[in-house]
């Protein structure tokens, strides 16, 4: 009996070793299902499916196939839709795609939001690698990440800022990275914020 199929488009949040030296394990991000837990085998054979390997944070058309009920998926095949190569060249710009790509396979997302959130991964990764400032590029998606998840952030994390703070704010999420101006402590002292909020406010894990 064949197993269970699949195909679609995702973002690879997670790659490690899967203690077989055939396979790796990969932890993907798709609009229809979410987090979906896969195994690709390592091989060096070039197909026409698989001339180029996965790697982190890219964007991939997936065929999958499944024996346990979508436990976990084997990667029969895949198409690469976006790399972000510009994330490798920064610290910086990695932590904040990798805290970002932790936060969404360590917390549940609710199906209702799992279109939006794959936009912001898709956005944010795409942000990092064209190099947007990587601290206001977190807060960014800390904050609409909240919002998509249906947390009140702006009900009641923003009425607790002071006014000059409102404003600060309002211009890091609305205004497009190229225009930003804020300088770093400050940035760093509302995002310091924001995560403090989240750990008192919610059940989600950063880290």
């Amino acid at each position: 009996m064949p197993g269970q199929q699949l195909q679609t488009t995702a973002l690879i949040l997670s790659r490690q070793p899967s203690g077989s030296d055939n396979f790796e394990r990969l932890i993907a991000f798709c609009p229809e299902h979410g987090v979906l837990h896969c195994l690709r085998r390592i091989t060096t054979r070039k197909s026409a499916g698989n001339s180029v390997p996965l790697d982190i944070f890219d964007e991939t058309e997936l065929w999958l196939e499944s024996s346990n009920q979508g436990r976990t998926w084997f990667i029969k095949e895949h198409r690469l839709v976006a790399r972000h190569t510009g994330i490798g060249r920064s610290y910086e710009a990695l932590r904040c795609a990798a805290a970002l790509a932790a936060l969404v396979t360590r917390n549940p997302v609710g199906s209702e939001s799992r279109r939006p959130v794959t936009a912001l991964l898709r956005q944010t990764f795409a942000a990092l690698g064209e190099g947007g400032r990587p601290d206001i590029v977190w807060f960014k998606a800390l904050y609409c990440f909240l919002r998509d998840e249906g947390y009140p952030v702006k009900q009641q994390w923003w009425p607790h800022l002071a006014p000059a703070d409102r404003s600060l704010v309002a211009q890091l999420l609305n205004q497009p990275l190229a225009a930003q101006t804020a300088d770093a402590p400050t940035v760093a002292r509302l995002t310091h914020r924001l995560e403090d909020w989240l750990k008192a406010e919610t059940e989600l894990r950063l880290a």
